[in-house]
């Protein structure tokens, strides 16, 4: 007898029952949610995906967590291991109470309010980016040739500008702030931080103000010069190897004498060819360095393939600068690829190195490279992730990947290790950074740490500008004050906004001036709009610019180049770190650059010559004005730092001397003030009154204004007549206006 429908083995049967329409291909249930419609794989693929973001959002917040466990334990471990107080030893500041070279010496070192804690500075001091300058025991054990005084001793750093820390948990062995130990590949390097190119110092009567963010006051160029002459010096000096030898191996790192001659070789080599490619008709002293032109030419010797070296040594035999058989004898090294890795090059540049005389490398060297002749002051970092464009002359936007790209360009600048290789087939990075769907590609490995640059940038959002100290420098004139207010408004406020520098939500337009208009030295700008390099294995790849996109040629704009290089770097997930973490940094990089940058693409403001499809970098040609925050602070001023204080900034250029005549004269007059034509750099001695650092009374660098890239000509608002768009005509300054407007500034 046959059930029931409605009885419960029925309901049952029924339940279990196939019905043909709703089990048919692309039919679902009705009265099912779309989760409840979806395949298995669909779902397992999404649960994936979801488990994806949420470990690269533990990974992220772990890793700004844990950022200070280790500093903050040190600014602890400073206080109870010194015998000074705590406001002096609770960010490793160490005192130098003797003189220096420049009579320079102070008692006590204060830090001004910038909205960073102990802890924020010194992480900010001892974070690696990826700097690889030398192998760390090799920096520990040089020695300065015939003083049997270590390279690395406080007074000798010091005498190059960097400033001396004492030991903390962070920072065991006391490097000054901005050295750092770094890891890569399972060695240990000494490497540069961000903060030895920013941060400053001024002295005022035996008290140091550590200004977070300021520029340096180092001579970065004279120290790798010396550092280079003390390792070439081991080379001659059997006895001082055999001890320098001894002291590496004593460190306990190196297993044989042997291991360590080769790598003083190897980094004698690459020490010696940077020195070589960069070296500059005008010195750059204190305060400077040609940041881009030195990155302009590692890009230039690490994209450059084997084939266009040897085209370029052709060159020379054909103009008679060498011979057939030294080229074959160079050439002879051959290691079946066109690409040369990392430790090819370094094989070739030292072949190069015995091989060549030195009028043959600097000819070699100026077919491959470009002069790094334009050095410019290290710019100060307070506001830096509020800005729309970067740099001196607004060649990075800081939209998107740019603060990556540019914090990248500047670790490939200061020494990272770049391994870039030909391998087969392709790679995620390689197709984000543009080189297509076939193979083979470049792999961009390096030891660039593109993570912690992440968190750097991150790091400098709450940075302030320092506030002028009156408790330790003269008190401000207020009512002088007031009256420079008025006359900033009216001079110099259509440049230079005025901004609070503590709202979050504050942005720093870049105002642009062509350099027709400006009128100030023009090397650097010119330099990043012009030089060209040959584009080695990035030939026949695109790449962005200002006028749009740009296909590589076989020699191309180093601007293109060093834009291509550094996206690469940038898309490569770190070799340095395992599988799991490199892929979730990798991830939580990108993620977090385009969506919690707050600066969107925009275009450039101002009076400036803009890029266009014939001209791509026409507006690289330009310098711009940004807010004067915190400027009391970072002498000297202009952009090359060719003028020393407020007060002589707001003087004209004094006139050159007649030409032609058989008595030149001078065409200054008997009471008039100009801007200095010489002045001693490299004393960190404050000038309260004039706002600048002491340029005279001792024996210091001597900046010439009339070398080539240190002209103090331009910039000359408020010391000449004129006419604004509006027809309001403005006179030059008064002196008394001059004070007031100087004073004014001490303000911002």
């Amino acid at each position: 007898m046959p059930k029931h429908p409605s009885s419960p083995a029925a309901a049952a049967a029924s339940k279990h029952a196939k019905d043909p329409i709703s089990d048919a291909p692309g039919h679902e249930p009705p009265g099912k949610s779309w989760w409840q419609r979806r395949r298995r794989w669909h779902k397992i693929i999404v649960h994936l995906f979801l488990f994806l973001i949420v470990l690269v959002a533990l990974n992220s917040g772990l890793s700004r967590l844990t950022d200070y466990w280790d500093v903050g334990s040190a600014s602890w471990f400073s206080h109870f291991q010194g015998s000074r107080t705590t406001w002096q030893l609770q960010r490793g500041a160490a005192i130098m109470d003797h003189p220096n070279q420049f009579g320079d010496q102070y008692s006590s070192v204060r830090y001004l309010a910038q909205g960073w804690s102990p802890a924020d500075s010194l992480w900010f001091y001892n974070t690696t980016q990826g700097s690889d300058l030398l192998p760390y025991d090799f920096f520990m054990a040089l020695e300065k040739p015939g003083t049997g005084k270590l390279l690395r001793s406080d007074d000798n750093l010091y005498f190059y500008g960097y400033l001396p820390q004492t030991r903390t948990r962070s920072n065991p062995d006391a490097l000054p702030v901005g050295f750092v130990k770094d890891t890569y590949s399972g060695k240990e390097y000494l490497g540069f931080t961000c903060a030895a190119c920013h941060t400053g110092q001024v002295n005022y009567q035996g008290v140091a103000m550590r200004i977070d963010g300021g520029p340096a006051g180092s001579d970065m160029d004279s120290f790798l010069q010396d550092m280079e002459k003390a390792m070439r010096a081991l080379e001659t000096d059997a006895a001082a190897r055999a001890q320098f030898v001894k002291r590496v191996l004593d460190r306990g790192n190196y297993s044989s004498a042997d291991a360590v001659e080769k790598d003083l070789k190897n980094f004698s080599g690459r020490l010696s060819m940077y020195v070589l490619v960069n070296r500059s008709a005008t010195r750059y002293g204190y305060y400077r360095l040609d940041a881009f032109g030195r990155i302009y030419n590692r890009v230039l010797e690490h994209i450059l393939t084997q084939d266009q070296l040897k085209a370029a040594i052709q060159d020379m035999v054909k103009d008679g600068d060498l011979t057939q058989a030294k080229l074959d004898a160079i050439m002879n090294y051959n290691h079946g690829d066109n690409v040369l890795t990392g430790k090819q090059r370094d094989h070739l540049v030292f072949r190069l190195a015995q091989m060549l005389t030195l009028k043959e490398q600097v000819t070699l060297g100026k077919k491959i490279f470009n002069s790094a002749n334009a050095p410019v002051s290290y710019p100060f970092l307070w506001d830096v992730p509020q800005h729309d464009y970067m740099q001196w002359n607004g060649i990075v936007q800081n939209a998107g990947l740019g603060p990556l790209g540019r914090n990248a360009g500047e670790v490939i600048g200061v020494f990272a290790t770049l391994d870039w290789s030909q391998q087969p087939g392709i790679s995620l990075a390689s197709v984000i950074s543009g080189q297509g769907f076939k193979g083979p590609h470049i792999d961009f490995k390096s030891s660039v740490n593109v993570h912690n640059l992440s968190r750097l940038e991150h790091h400098l959002e709450s940075l302030e500008s320092p506030q002028w100290p009156q408790d330790i420098l003269p008190r401000i004139d207020v009512e002088r004050s007031r009256r420079g207010e008025r006359l900033f408004t009216e001079h110099c406020a259509g440049c230079h906004e005025n901004i609070d520098r503590s709202d979050p939500a504050r942005r720093i337009v870049a105002s642009m001036t062509k350099l027709e208009v400006l009128g100030t030295d023009p090397q650097m700008a010119v330099n990043a709009a012009e030089y060209q390099g040959m584009s080695g294995f990035l030939r026949n790849q695109y790449t962005t610019s200002g006028g749009g996109p740009v296909l590589i040629n076989e020699k191309a704009p180093v601007a293109a180049l060093l834009t291509k290089a550094t996206l690469s770097v940038v898309a490569t997930p770190s070799a340095n770190k395992s599988f799991i973490r490199r892929g979730l940094d990798w991830a939580d990089d990108l993620i977090t650059s385009f969506l919690s940058n707050d600066i969107k693409p925009s275009i450039k403001q101002g009076n400036y010559n803009p890029d266009t499809t014939a001209t791509p970098y026409a507006s690289l040609r330009a310098y711009k004005a940004r807010s004067l925050n915190g400027i009391w602070a970072t002498a000297p001023y202009l952009h090359n730092g060719s003028v020393p204080s407020l007060y002589e900034l707001l003087l004209p250029k004094a006139p050159q001397e007649q030409k032609g005549a058989k008595s030149p004269k001078k065409l200054t007059l008997p009471d008039a003030e100009y801007r200095p034509d010489k002045f001693m750099v490299g004393s960190r001695e404050f000038d309260p009154k004039n706002v600048g650092l002491k340029s005279s009374g001792y024996d210091g660098f001597l900046f010439n204004t009339a070398l080539p890239g240190n002209s103090n000509a331009g910039h000359e608002y408020g010391t000449v007549r004129r006419t604004l768009p509006d027809g309001r005509v403005l006179e030059p300054l008064t002196p008394e206006q001059r004070w007031d407007l100087v004073e004014y500034l001490k303000t911002l």
